[in-house]
């Protein structure tokens, strides 16, 4: 059923709609299928739009934005096992600064490896993929299509 809603959606859609759509049916069939949860797809629409830290310790070469984005990335419970994926993001930030800085700033930080991050996103089969989208989003909203793709 879900094969043919989504083509028969598809076919009328403009070309620059299509991927949001393919990520509308993509997180709504992991949520049927318990492996997201609503709080996780709101993460991704609002990020840390609903927090106020006025301490950005890396405020040097971060958008405060970012930042607020960040902390409520390390604060989020991903999936129905409530796992902090990310709850040490800050401090490995802290650590690994240069690294972290240099991909930020990346042309294309969504193909490039996460600092510190990278095998246990691909260890995570299920919403891997997902928390790493969740990650870009967080660090550069204006690569967050091309990420879904």
């Amino acid at each position: 059923m879900n094969r043919k809603v989504y083509r028969y959606i598809n076919r009328g859609l403009f070309e620059r709609d299509k991927v949001t759509f393919k990520l509308m049916m993509a997180t709504k069939i992991l949520i049927k299928a318990g492996q997201l949860t609503s709080a996780d797809v709101g993460l991704l629409l609002k990020a840390g739009g609903g927090i106020d830290d006025r301490n950005n310790p890396f405020a040097s070469w971060m958008a405060q934005k970012i930042w607020l984005n960040l902390k409520a990335l390390s604060k989020h419970k991903f999936g129905n096992d409530h796992s902090m994926f990310f709850k040490e993001l800050p401090d490995r930030i802290n650590r690994n600064e240069q690294v972290w800085k240099k991909w930020v700033d990346e042309a294309e930080p969504e193909n490039i490896p996460v600092p510190d991050y990278e095998e246990k996103i691909n260890s995570d089969q299920n919403i891997g993929h997902f928390i790493h989208l969740c990650l870009v989003r967080s660090i550069r909203e204006d690569r967050t299509i091309l990420a879904c793709q």
